[in-house]
């Protein structure tokens, strides 16, 4: 009867080995490092530090005393304790250089002979023995879980898997610094914690074989997964048998693990076996059958210090192999006839790892903590600084890239007219935004149906002056009429001057005014035909939106010909297509059937353009995305701790740490050729698309259009310009003959009184009344000047004197000439004259004086909307006080020079 998989002898809990720790000697890390601490920083930073270096010297201390039995508890200090080592590590240079942290020693023994010891003044030594005693407590913790359960050989499993974590980061990272000058002892070299790494894996993946044959697993897993156990083995053994650890290690361990490599590899050809009988498969079952037997009884030849389970579990196994061998040869015998091959003739037996060593740089990283955190190195400092600068560089590149990617696509749109020539077959095509921009304020300004108004007001200003001048005028030619009838009718004894004499300088200023008037009535005929000539012109920026007067782009007049039908089906593909294929960035759900009729080439553009515009903002939206997400990951990225607990080369910890950024940036070299090759089948359906609708003709036209509006916002603004410019003129010489009427006015009062005085004289002397007190020039002194109008004549003075003009007003500057103020109204020698611009001739009766200041009596404050005054019969005004102009011109383009005459209030 042939063997089942129960009846194994491997089924049953086999011995396992766990490691012993070192023993050290005790240590006072406490002084030494506070003493560094109080000469290389400062006393108060070594009083700052006082509870992490107690926290070190209790750890220590810990470590040489196993305090607590726990074997949890054990693994975690020893833990503790080595991340601790890694922060003082960067922090103390511990050496017997005088000038680092040259009194500590540290000195352990050999875990397997304890009376070879290693002493090292060295952290490395320190660190290496740390990590060689945590993973012993890792097997040891495994060894302690109870194997005949399922969770307790899954428990066991994960330990011994953590042990050989723990020797392997001791061989790869403390083994080589503690083995530099020959001192360190054999169980912390790299080719004895490579030994010990296979041993744990094997009584790993033992624990894994266990498991499946307690669940009932197949013959031929369970085959798999015993062959490796054995290959573990092997690899053990194979390090134990050569130098330095084959005069190293006791032979009860050699015959341990020689016994163990042949056991699986016999229980491996067992189960292989069972499934080869299953298969009929008799020849080559009896062929790995007899290999069995032969590996077991030549590893019985050397069992001797063996222990006793192992030796009774390869007899057990042996029997069963026997058995069925017994079996097989029989059946083969009788019915299969079978050639049974060689054992060396076979292929080798499959294996699968189900174990690996657990990565222990999490587990001990000591980035996180915080001890000895405010002792940063100059050197830590540096390595930081450039680590900075390389991820600079990193974020600059890739935003260059985005930014030169974002302007190429604004470039290439911009040279297709993209999106305007869309817009424009929507009817929704607007003006470039500076041209935009001015004809809405030619709008809001009136616009050129507004000109008609602002004229009118010219007129009614020019008006309103030359009633003004005319009853100025006419006020001082009744006072003359009345002197010269007083003179004709007292004849010489009329002796007060001639009002023609007193008046002359206010007659010269009546008619410069009124030759103002009259170049300005001319300057106002030119404006108002300017207007007539260029209101067609301009009547094109009256277009209410202004978009209404442009171009618009239709489809053409005459039908596709036999090749629509493939232009539309290569769009309706082209969207299919990409809607597809476009890694996601912009899902399109389009049916199987489309459901989109395209019914002609303007459609299928118009719905092509809509989506790749579409697409461009999600890709411009994504690019943004990553660039912030390079900023933010560049703020988070801290690699300090990692620096000050780094042992290794800073090199490799930058090209890790970089290496996180490297997704980024392969995420921005694919939105960047998604883009590319978004714009190259723009590109393909824009000269298509610009051939069938003539799309030159269009813009040519269009242009034609921009040129005309610039053209008419020139000369609305020109005639704007001149119009502001009249209104400024005849406020301001409103306010002047305003100023000269009130001195008229003034005058007549004062020659009123001295005519009333002088005929009581007059008539006291044809009465015979005797004015001995009254000398012949009495009269003259009796009239004083107009500007002192408020006082009564004086009677008191005898002494004559040559009569002088009774009204001699003070200077006063004559008002500009129309259009002479601001400078840049028609000054330039290629513009036509402007509208009121006189040139002087020697004919002009009038030419009025250069004016470099106003006085202020003479133009008065500026005209304000709201204001009604009369244009008729103004009254007479006190002196300085001015009247307000009629007329409120709004305007976006305030005239040149303008100053404070048209302020809004």
């Amino acid at each position: 009867m042939a063997a089942t998989p129960s009846s194994s002898a491997a089924g049953a809990t086999n011995i396992m080995l766990a490691i012993f720790e070192k023993k050290t000697n005790s240590v006072d890390l406490y002084r030494p490092l506070r003493n560094y601490i109080a000469f290389n920083y400062s006393e108060r930073e070594a009083q700052n530090l006082e509870d992490d270096l107690q926290t070190l010297k209790q750890q220590r201390a810990d470590i040489e005393r196993h305090s607590d039995p726990s074997l949890p508890s054990r693994r975690d200090l020893l833990q503790s304790y080595f991340r601790a080592l890694c922060l003082v590590e960067t922090r103390f240079p511990i050496s017997p250089d005088p000038a680092h942290v040259n009194a500590l020693t540290f000195v352990w023994f050999d875990a397997f002979k304890p009376k070879q010891k290693s002493s090292q003044q060295n952290i490395h030594l320190e660190k290496a023995s740390v990590l060689f005693n945590l993973g012993a407590v890792y097997s040891q913790i495994g060894l302690s879980y109870d194997r005949n359960t399922v969770d307790g050989r899954r428990q066991a499993s994960h330990a011994f898997i953590a042990a050989a974590g723990a020797f392997a980061y001791l061989r790869d990272n403390a083994s080589m610094k503690a083995s530099i000058g020959g001192s360190a002892t054999v169980d912390i070299s790299g080719e004895c914690a490579g030994m010990l790494e296979k041993l744990m894996l094997a009584q790993a993946q033992e624990c894994v074989f266990e498991n499946s044959i307690a669940k009932g697993s197949t013959p031929g897993v369970c085959s798999k997964i015993s062959r490796q156990v054995g290959l573990y083995y092997e690899e053990a053994l194979a390090a134990l048998n050569v130098a330095p650890l084959n005069t190293h290690f006791d032979k009860s361990w050699i015959a341990h693990v020689q016994l163990k490599s042949a056991l699986f590899y016999a229980e491996a050809c067992f189960r292989y076996g069972l499934e080869l009988h299953e298969k009929e498969e008799i020849a080559e079952e009896i062929a790995r059958l007899r290999s069995a037997i032969n590996v077991l009884t030549e590893a019985k030849k050397n069992s001797k210090g063996a222990a006793a389970q192992i030796l009774d579990a390869i007899g057990k196994l042996e029997a069963n192999i026997n058995r069925n061998l017994e079996r097989a040869v029989k059946e083969n015998d009788r019915v299969y006839l079978m050639r049974v091959p060689s054992p060396s003739s076979l292929p080798p037996l499959a294996a699968f790892s189900m174990v690996k060593p657990m990565a222990m740089s999490e587990v001990l990283d000591a980035s996180k903590e915080k001890m000895f955190a405010s002792l940063v190195p100059d050197s830590s400092t540096k390595a930081l600084s450039r680590y900075t600068e390389m991820v600079d560089d990193i974020i600059r590149m890739q935003a260059e890239k985005l930014q030169q990617a974002s302007e190429l696509t604004r470039v290439r749109l911009k040279e297709m007219e993209l999106p305007d020539s869309i817009l424009a077959l929507e009817g929704n095509f607007t003006l470039p935004t500076s041209l935009k921009e001015d004809v809405e304020a030619v709008q809001i300004s009136g616009g050129p149906a507004g000109l008609e108004a602002e004229l009118q007001q010219l007129r009614d200003l020019r008006r309103v002056n030359q009633e003004l001048l005319v009853q100025t005028e006419e006020l001082l030619q009744k006072e003359a009429r009345e002197d010269s009838q007083f003179r004709s009718q007292f004849g010489t004894k009329w002796t007060r001057p001639q009002s023609s004499t007193l008046t002359k300088n206010l007659q010269d200023r009546l008619n410069r005014f009124a030759g103002n008037l009259k170049q300005a009535a001319e300057s106002d005929g030119r404006i108002e035909r300017s207007v007539r000539e260029n209101s067609a012109f301009m009547s094109i920026l009256d277009a209410r939106p202004i978009e209404s007067a442009l171009p618009t782009l239709a489809r053409p007049i005459m039908s596709l010909d036999q090749n629509e039908d493939a232009i539309v089906g290569s769009l309706k593909q082209s969207l299919f297509i990409l809607s597809v294929s476009y890694r996601g960035t912009m899902v399109i759900m389009l049916k199987n059937d489309y459901n989109i009729v395209i019914r002609c080439v303007y459609n299928s553009y118009q719905i092509l353009c809509s989506l790749f515009q579409r697409q461009l903002e999600t890709l411009g939206a994504q690019r943004a995305g990553l660039e912030d997400m390079l900023k933010e990951m560049k703020r988070k990225d801290d690699i300090l701790p990692k620096l000050m607990t780094s042992t290794g080369s800073h090199e490799d910890l930058f090209k890790k740490e970089i290496a996180k950024y490297d997704h980024i940036c392969e995420e921005i070299a694919q939105n960047i050729e998604a883009q590319e090759q978004l714009l190259m089948q723009i590109q393909a359906q824009n000269d298509e698309f610009s051939a069938l609708f003539n799309l030159e003709d269009y813009k040519a036209s269009r242009e034609k259009c921009y040129k005309q509006i610039e053209a008419a916002i020139a000369k609305f603004r020109e005639i704007k310009d001149n119009i502001n410019e009249g209104l400024k003129f005849y406020v301001t010489l409103q306010d002047a003959i305003t100023n000269v009427k009130q001195q008229s006015n003034d005058f007549v009062m004062t020659r009123n009184i001295q005519c009333r005085e002088m005929i009581e004289d007059v008539q006291r002397q044809v009465a015979g009344l005797s004015f001995q007190d009254k000398s012949s020039g009495a009269f003259s002194s009796s009239y004083p000047p107009v500007g002192s109008q408020n006082q009564r004549p004086s009677t008191q003075q005898t002494d004559p004197r040559p009569q002088t003009p009774y009204y001699q007003p003070p200077e006063q500057p004559p008002v500009s000439s129309y259009g002479h103020p601001p400078p840049s109204y028609g000054s330039a020698a290629h513009q036509p004259p402007p509208p009121y611009h006189i040139p002087p001739t020697s004919a002009a009766p009038y030419q009025p004086h250069q004016v470099h200041q106003q006085a202020p009596a003479e133009y008065g404050q500026p005209a304000y909307p709201g204001w009604r005054g009369p244009y008729y019969n103004a009254p007479a005004q006190q002196p300085g006080s001015v009247p307000r102009p009629p007329y409120t011109v709004p305007s976006p383009y305030p005239p040149p020079h303008q100053g404070g005459y048209y302020k809004q209030q």
